[in-house]
């Protein structure tokens, strides 16, 4: 049985399953960007919820494990060379758990690095935008009488959903027939975007039609709809 007694991260949340992964997390864009994941490659794992309204994020334990202080970050302790591995963002996670099971990620060299740049994409482009123009738009933001942030944001969140449009015209996919990372990187942001920030018009989300056209079949897919919900939502 693994010992994961050497991480701080464990005493706030601790393993009842210490051999398999151990994932803190909750489910924001982000977050459920690894929870779906691993629903989709079937790999055993253990959920901590990171509660934001605790600051659970700023406690010595968490940022033990993650000095970032951001979701979502996991412990494997079945980890290269056997031993545990400790690992935060989001996307270099999403690129551990594909190499680690060769699932979801191409084995053809030229293929994989294709799936690596639009993870980039989504790591420096659409998670970032798409998170920004939430803030002016949901939250505090929209409080403010100078729209010139938001409508930046709002600019560069149509810029990108149109990159996104114009790649995905005759592809099923990011990738076209190969469901992969990159649509795990992307797509829960995209659902965000038009969900819960409620920015669907703001950005005239119905004239990206293939974006529209990939979500409905990302989210469709019962492990998506399993990882959207990790950690459980209360009430």
């Amino acid at each position: 049985m693994p010992d994961l007694s050497a991480f701080p991260i464990t005493r706030k949340w601790p393993a009842q399953h210490p051999e398999r992964l151990q994932l803190y997390s909750l489910p924001t864009p982000n977050g459920v960007k690894v929870s779906i994941m691993l629903e989709e490659i079937g790999l055993p794992y253990e959920v901590h919820k990171v509660a934001f309204d605790a600051n659970d994020q700023l406690s010595p334990e968490f940022l033990s494990l993650n000095p970032n202080n951001k979701i979502p970050a996991i412990l494997d302790p079945q980890g290269p060379g056997g031993k545990t591995l400790a690992l935060f963002e989001s996307g270099a996670i999403l690129v551990y758990l594909a190499e680690k099971t060769g699932k979801l990620i191409p084995q053809d060299p030229g293929r994989r690095y294709e799936a690596l740049q639009w993870v980039m994409f989504q790591m420096g482009g659409v998670g970032p935008m798409f998170g920004q123009l939430g803030f002016f738009h949901k939250f505090a933001g929209k409080e403010y009488e100078d729209k010139r942030p938001r409508d930046r944001y709002v600019a560069e969140a149509k810029r990108l959903l149109g990159v996104l449009d114009r790649h995905l015209e005759g592809r099923a996919w990011m990738l076209g027939c190969d469901y992969g990372i990159a649509d795990i990187a992307i797509f829960p942001w995209v659902r965000n975007l038009v969900g819960f920030y409620g920015a669907g018009d703001l950005v005239g989300f119905d004239a990206f039609k293939q974006v529209r056209r990939v979500l409905d079949a990302f989210v469709a897919r019962p492990a998506v709809q399993r990882g959207l919900d990790i950690p459980k939502r209360e009430g």
